[in-house]
């Protein structure tokens, strides 16, 4: 029995969540689209070889990036080469620029969620798992900051919130609800957009959760 890790790193770029691929550079699927992830090698962390494949398949280095454990995929067929337990991760970051394929990768690129092909292995259902819960989240938790640059508008920080449930979001209520949970953000400025009043900036708060929380139905 082996153990592999999987990871869905999703972003939002033009407006889209959009998840990084792989196309894998070797059998199986060879040529076949997938999440990036590979075998725990025997002297490191689960973790540890999470980022370690991402740096090595896509050139990214998440560094402090939030990166949790999503779930553990374990079907004795899910892969053809024998019993692979794949411990599957989401990461969710701000823009992250281009991928650079590397190790068994042959290539790697972003893809709009609603755009991904049919995935090697079942990194179908691990996909949508973690959108599941990168969804569930934004409900709850202050994760939404995680897409933004250090300093963001709440037209932005509402724009996470769109691109990732596909559903328009009213602005007025939006704002009300942010600045109504303590420690969600925290107002630092302002940012001219040349014509009209200058837009408030805002960081990232303290708080983990969200107080009320702020639920997909509005």
């Amino acid at each position: 029995m082996a153990v592999a890790v999987d990871i869905v790193v999703l972003t939002i770029t033009d407006g889209r969540l959009q998840v990084a691929l792989v196309e894998r550079g070797i059998a199986p699927f060879e040529g076949a689209p997938a999440l990036p992830g590979g075998f725990v090698l025997q002297e490191e962390s689960v973790i540890g070889a999470a980022r370690r494949e991402l740096v090595e398949e896509t050139g990214l280095d998440l560094g402090a990036t939030h990166l949790e454990q999503l779930a553990t995929f374990g079907d004795p067929g899910r892969d053809p080469r024998g019993r692979v337990i794949s411990v599957a991760h989401l990461a969710l970051a701000a823009s992250l620029g281009g991928l650079t394929p590397g190790s068994d990768a042959a290539g790697a690129r972003w893809c709009p969620v609603q755009d991904v092909p049919a995935l090697a292995f079942d990194h179908d259902e691990i996909l949508r798992a973690g959108i599941e819960r990168a969804r569930a989240k934004l409900e709850y938790t202050t994760i939404a900051t995680r897409f933004c640059g250090p300093q963001f508008t709440m037209t932005e920080l509402r724009q996470v919130y769109e691109a990732a449930w596909g559903v328009e979001v009213d602005a007025r209520n939006f704002s009300r609800k942010v600045l109504g949970s303590r420690g969600f953000v925290v107002e630092c400025g302002t940012r001219s957009g040349g014509r009209g009043r200058p837009a408030a900036l805002y960081r990232a708060g303290t708080a983990g959760g969200l107080h009320p929380p702020i639920m997909r139905e509005g």
